[in-house]
């Protein structure tokens, strides 16, 4: 066994006696204390190469800048601190990863020359949700100069009530040894926060001089650590680069005046901030580097020979008073390895590759793209601003309507922030979309439902919580000034008539196909596997989580019955339901943005009574999904509804919507002699009622749809499936962001239907097996073969190329690639009963 957390007797005692002491309740709550315990610290900003902070509103936030400081030339962008793309980076992201544990991220920064290692872990004990450590590691790239000066700021902010101050002496000339400070707050404790030293080897004092007229002179306590510290109000901490700037021209300023720009001191020795220790909030710690930093003087004396080759390196320790010892630079090292142990063995146990994929070049990609998941959640709190103008112009009844939205939006009479809320989500992009989105959500915690079942229900949770008496959910969720300063002014309202793919019903699916496979996996050597399928070992347990859910599910379920329904009386449309036809809102002529789909060729012009394929067969998935809840938690009267809800939906789905003429499933609108037509637009629309499970095994509908999916005149290519045919004469016009691109979402509900339909006794068993293994190998080879080229994951791929395009480190759904990975090869043609 792999001793990886160490838990007290206590706790051990209460995690693996279960339920043999007769009291499960205590056993549970015992559990759900340690999960949150274990889930409270993390780098939870990710919109920052490396920021930590617990789940926690307004308490303490860190950050972490760099940048090479050899000239004056444009410093200011050469620091890194928030993600960007296109900064000059080779690459960066979490290598290994587990939120519970911690894991390692390294930065490629070609841009200023330095490879960045940040290792970040957890140490339990105590009171307060435990301890933390960071270590920090640096190496100068091959074409680094001999000399690389590195310039590394550490910052450290308490938000709300509580305290945070330097404990060392204040000297003028810098501090010497670790930079020390103590705080306290009402949820944390008290504690202390330390930034080590690292050897006299990591700076250039003493020797380091500059020409300066005809003489050297000394200027070495420009080397040394220093700490700043100042009190700022809650709102401008999340401006802790624009603050450090301001301060760093104040000092810049002084040393010009006392010099003169002539005889300047070199930008290393002025491009720093004021040894100022006083009374704040905030405090910036900053260690100026000549080329690889090197080992923390704290380490354990037989680590640091085995360390030394490394190079740069000092740790940020966060040690809880209530812990029954303090952390050292050692626990680190032991932290560290233990941590990495422990992601390698939970891998290969629970998203191993399978064949073709078990191969060893495709270690590290696997790794790193589900790392790079997880490492992309994120706790927000903050306001957001919503229109509760509730304008009948929203109702979008009257021909022309998206000119009247259009308008209505424009009043923003009752645009006003309301909350504040917190949400605990994965983010699709750290530096393009640094907040949650809800449809996307969905998809990400497919992967991590086979990781940490536990957590995925608590982000879950989180997504539901946010929800409004009427049970809106609002799709992008921009909460805080930080989130809003990523999103152009004009996207930043949300609206409660807008919806957005109900994807986490996916969620509950997964659930409970776990809850009947009674094989479900457990990891025995896995000490925290207690926690992480907590709600699996105990199917009551399970089934508690639902019942507390299950008011809030029925509310948004109704909430988008009542709000996105479709028009069939009106237009005397035939249909097995007068009820079943949806039709997004927010719809203007180029877009329905609120379908997730954008750009997506649609009927023209809008009309009130169009009738939309995709939503349909989001509310046939989202029906099975309360039906199966209902089914669990035993609301048998529920249970009939939804089952007959689900009968007509699927009944529609055909009658609206199949066109024999084209023999494919299409959009519908009202033509101008007010009769109902397709719209077809032969794509991902086509195939969303075979994508979201709706179509059965022996379907009559089920060949045309394959002959759509696999023909390279229409959807199929080398990369994956193309968001629209090749024929259509949309194809690659406009934005082309769903007019073409293969996306790995939709790819991956592809992948799964298939193999559905390829386990499944049917006439199309066998084309569905090869289709499944085409498919799944073409959509595999693509992403790594491009993440190897680039270093990133992209948002979508060519589908004439394959080449990663739109949003770089988009580690967000195109993470889905490791559960298609770890999915069974059916290239022998065997028959699997595996879950997946």
């Amino acid at each position: 066994m792999i001793h990886l957390w160490r838990l007290n007797a206590l706790v051990v005692l209460f995690c693996f006696l279960h339920f043999a002491v007769g009291d499960e309740q205590v056993v549970l709550s015992e559990n759900a204390k340690l999960s949150n315990e274990t889930l409270l610290w993390g780098p939870y900003r990710p919109n920052l190469y490396f920021g930590v902070r617990p789940r926690i509103p307004k308490s303490l936030t860190t950050g972490l800048l760099w940048a090479k400081v050899d000239g004056f030339q444009d410093v200011q962008n050469n620091f890194r601190h928030t993600c960007e793309q296109h900064e000059g980076m080779a690459g960066y992201g979490w290598d290994e990863y587990d939120v519970r544990l911690g894991g390692r991220q390294t930065i490629h920064d070609a841009g200023n020359k330095i490879d960045i290692t940040t290792e970040f872990v957890k140490i339990p004990g105590g009171h307060h949700g435990g301890s933390w450590g960071a270590r920090i590691k640096g190496t100068p790239r091959e074409d680094a100069p001999e000399h690389l000066v590195t310039s590394l700021i550490f910052y450290a902010a308490m938000e709300g009530f509580g305290s945070l101050q330097v404990s060392n002496e204040e000297d003028e000339l810098g501090i010497e040894g670790t930079v020390k400070m103590e705080g306290s707050s009402n949820e944390l404790g008290a504690f202390k926060l330390e930034v080590t030293e690292g050897p006299e080897s990591n700076f250039a004092g003493g020797g380091c001089e500059y020409l300066a007229g005809e003489g050297y002179v000394s200027l070495s306590n420009a080397w040394g650590i220093k700490a700043f510290g100042r009190a700022v109000a809650d709102r401008l901490i999340l401006l802790s680069e624009a603050l450090l700037f301001q301060h760093m021209k104040t000092e810049i300023d002084e040393m010009i005046s006392l010099y003169g720009k002539e005889n300047a001191p070199p930008p290393w020795q002025i491009l720093t901030i004021a040894n100022s220790v006083k009374e704040g909030n905030m405090h910036f710690v900053q260690k100026v580097f000549d080329g690889a930093f090197e080992v923390s003087v704290k380490l354990h004396a037989l680590l640091r020979e085995e360390l030394k080759l490394i190079g740069l390196q000092f740790d940020i320790i966060f040690s809880s008073a209530s812990a029954p010892e303090m952390v050292t630079s050692n626990a680190i090292s032991k932290a560290i390895k233990s941590a990495t142990e422990s992601f390698s063995h939970r891998f290969s146990k629970v998203l191993t590759p399978k064949a073709p994929f078990n191969k060893a070049k495709y270690q590290a990609f696997a790794h790193s793209m589900f790392s790079n998941l997880i490492g992309g959640i994120g706790y927000f709190y903050g306001d957001a601003l919503v229109d509760r103008s509730y304008a009948p112009e929203y109702e979008e009844e009257n021909e022309g309507f998206w000119q009247e939205t259009a308008e209505a939006r424009q009043r923003q009479g009752a645009v006003k922030l309301e909350g504040p809320a917190e949400l605990y989500t994965s983010i699709p992009s750290r530096p393009f979309f640094p907040r949650g989105f809800l449809w996307d959500e969905g998809f990400h915690l497919v992967p991590v439902a086979d990781w940490d079942m536990d957590l995925t229900l608590d982000m879950v949770k989180s997504w539901f919580n946010l929800m409004d008496e009427d049970g809106w959910i609002g799709r992008e969720q921009i909460l805080g000034h930080e989130a809003r300063s990523k999103v152009p002014q004009e996207f930043q309202v949300q609206y409660p008539h807008y919806a957005n793919p109900p994807t986490l019903f996916l969620i509950f699916e997964a659930l409970i196909d776990k809850l009947q496979n009674a094989a479900s996996f457990k990891d025995s050597a896995d000490p925290l596997e207690s926690i992480r399928s907590a709600h699996l070992q105990n199917p009551e347990n399970a089934k508690d989580y639902l019942r507390n859910l299950y008011p809030l599910l029925k509310r948004h379920y109704f909430w988008f019955r009542k709000t996105q329904w479709g028009d069939i009386k009106s237009y005397d449309r035939e249909a097995f339901s007068t009820k079943e036809a949806y039709r997004w809102r927010g719809r203007s002529t180029a877009h329905i943005l609120t379908s997730g789909l954008d750009d997506y060729p649609r009927p023209q012009p809008p009309h009130p009574g169009e009738l939309h394929t995709d939503l349909i067969s989001w509310m046939g998935m989202m029906t099975r999904s309360m039906r199966r809840i209902a089914d669990t938690i035993g609301e048998t009267d529920d249970v009939k509804e939804f089952q007959s809800y689900e009968t007509a939906i699927i009944r529609n789905i055909d009658d609206l919507h199949w066109s024999k003429k084209e023999q494919t499933y299409c959009d519908a609108t009202i033509d101008d002699y007010e009769e109902s037509v397709h719209v077809c637009h032969k794509g991902y629309i086509s195939i969303f009622p075979f994508l979201t499970g709706l179509l059965p095994a022996d379907s009559p509908r089920l060949s045309a749809v394959l002959d759509l999916i696999s023909d390279p005149e229409e959807l199929w290519s080398p990369y994956g499936i193309r968001s629209l045919s090749k024929k259509d004469a949309n194809y690659q016009t406009g934005e082309n962001y769903w007019r073409s691109p293969v996306w790995m979402n939709i790819n991956y509900l592809a992948v799964k239907a298939l193999f559905d339909t390829a386990q499944s006794t049917g006439p199309h068993q066998q084309r569905a097996s090869k289709l499944y293994t085409a498919l799944r190998t073409n959509l595999v080879e693509n992403v790594f073969n491009e993440w190897e080229r680039t270093k990133f994951a992209w948002e979508q791929y060519h589908p004439e190329t394959g080449q990663g395009q739109r949003t770089q480190h988009f580690t967000g759904w195109t993470s889905l690639v490791v559960k298609i990975m770890a999915m069974p090869d059916l290239s022998g043609g065997s028959r699997i009963k595996e879950e997946l």
